[in-house]
């Protein structure tokens, strides 16, 4: 029996679904719930430009890395992470020496990639310290972006001494006059607004040049090299008919982004774990957005899980130093979305296991600050870190989605279908059991308003 021909009998009955407030989470690479039609467009609009390849006359290269933002935002959606890894090189500090990002030669990023083959970049023979960035996924930035400069520095105030991070103030790109944020993007902090995120990562993932990023990257840093290969004139990025540059499009999308899942919402066993033994120190769990000028972005309780701080994380850290991120300092990654990764940390080191072992791995390279906790998580027994992978688990996973994949099936409704209780069951679900993926309500059952529901956001696909 499939979803629809179980409607019919339910109908048939006459059996009523009752509304609630509380509505299915969006799947990931979905638009946030309560925009107006004109952030819509934005975000659909937004969403094909992320989407689309850049060409040469429109400013692509001449080095670049990929042709489009989905290139690398890809994974299990659209703004998501993917497998695509960067390089970042330098010279180690030695002897006294400080870090040397050869930014004469083209540090610290390799454009790996180039329009014509003459001009392709290369790690400088010189450096001796080179390392994989991995790309971060953009889901929720948008309400990341919102969330008050001064809640950060209170949850920081809040920190135990030894586990206190430290904010990283940036000046945004587009607001060179302005004041100094806090940096919330990026794996070291370095950036703090979406739309500095899209004008940066235009000009040193694309080779797009714009308004407020108008100097192209050279080559290994040969400025010939670069005469005789760019061909477009700088700045490369303009405004469409509508008034709006690319970089500004690509910043509506990700603006506009609906957070990552959580399913169930709360209450489960393995977050009181993951509470106890120090993770949620840094990996924080709430926030609410301040007011901003879209309503559907202002008062609203958001999970990241990070405090969105630079902390000392000991050999964990890049051997990059990135303003006052230091070679062992790196922000607190925020954990929504971490159900849809395949590799772990700031470089994919921790892949190739089933999602237990991969918190395990990715636990045990923490260290410096991250070290007490470590040493906690690994001191559970067996069962109590399967408590703690069965909740991360939940951090990306929609209502309704069996499979973990980001998408409603007749294959998910084959588990769910047995999993429907009806109201009052005689042992209500608890945030652990099962049938607690489609308890939307959070009441202690599956019933028909979840039913009701999961037709919804199946049709919605």
């Amino acid at each position: 029996m499939n979803l629809y021909t179980l409607s019919w009998p339910l109908l048939l009955m006459g059996a009523s679904v009752p509304t609630f407030a509380q509505e299915p989470q969006p799947l990931m690479g979905k638009p946030i719930h309560g925009l107006t039609l004109m952030q819509q467009q934005l975000y659909e609009e937004g969403l094909v430009k992320f989407s689309t390849p850049l060409a040469e006359a429109e400013g692509l290269g001449p080095i670049f890395n990929e042709v489009s933002c989905i290139s690398c935002h890809n994974q299990p959606a659209v703004g998501g992470s993917s497998t695509r890894r960067v390089t970042r090189f330098g010279i180690a500090a030695a002897s006294g020496s400080p870090f040397n990002p050869l930014a004469g030669l083209g540090g610290t990023l390799l454009q790996d990639q180039s329009l014509d083959v003459a001009c392709r970049e290369f790690v400088p023979s010189v450096a001796d310290h080179v390392i994989l960035r991995a790309t971060p996924a953009v889901f929720g930035a948008g309400l990341i972006e919102a969330i008050p400069d001064v809640d950060i520095l209170a949850a920081q105030a809040a920190q135990p001494i030894a586990l206190q991070g430290t904010p990283r103030y940036v000046q945004p790109i587009e607001n060179p006059a302005g004041p100094m944020l806090l940096g919330r993007f990026g794996w070291k902090g370095g950036v703090s607004t979406v739309e500095s995120f899209s004008i940066d990562a235009s000009l040193n993932e694309m080779g797009l040049t714009s308004p407020f990023a108008q100097t192209e990257n050279a080559p290994n840093g040969n400025m010939v090299l670069l005469a005789s290969c760019d061909t477009v004139a700088d700045p490369e990025d303009h405004a469409d008919p509508s008034g709006f540059t690319l970089t500004q499009r690509f910043t509506h999308f990700q603006r506009y982004l609906a957070a990552p899942p959580q399913t169930p919402r709360s209450g489960m066993a393995g977050e009181a774990l993951f509470d106890q033994v120090g993770c949620a120190d840094c990996h924080m769990g709430s926030f609410t957005t301040g007011t901003v000028s879209e309503a559907a972005l202002s008062g609203v309780q958001i999970h990241p899980y990070s405090d969105f701080l630079l902390h000392d994380m000991g050999a964990l850290g890049d051997g990059v130093v990135d303003g006052i991120a230091t070679e062992s300092i790196m922000m607190t990654r925020p954990l929504w979305g971490l159900a849809h990764r395949t590799a772990l940390l700031h470089d994919g080191r921790t892949t190739g296991a089933a999602f237990d072992g991969l918190i395990d791995m990715a636990v045990a390279e923490h260290g410096g600050q991250g070290d007490a906790s470590r040493v906690a998580y690994q001191a559970l027994g067996v069962a109590d870190r399967a408590l703690v992978a069965d909740f991360l688990a939940s951090l990306g996973r929609a209502e309704f989605d069996w499979d973990t994949d980001n998408d409603l099936t007749e294959f998910d409704w084959f588990f769910l279908e047995p999993l429907m209780t009806g109201p009052l069951p005689a042992v209500p679900l608890t945030a652990d059991d099962p049938g607690a993926l489609c308890d939307v309500d959070q009441d202690g059952d599956f019933d028909l308003v979840e039913f009701g529901k999961l037709q919804r956001v199946w049709t919605a696909q």
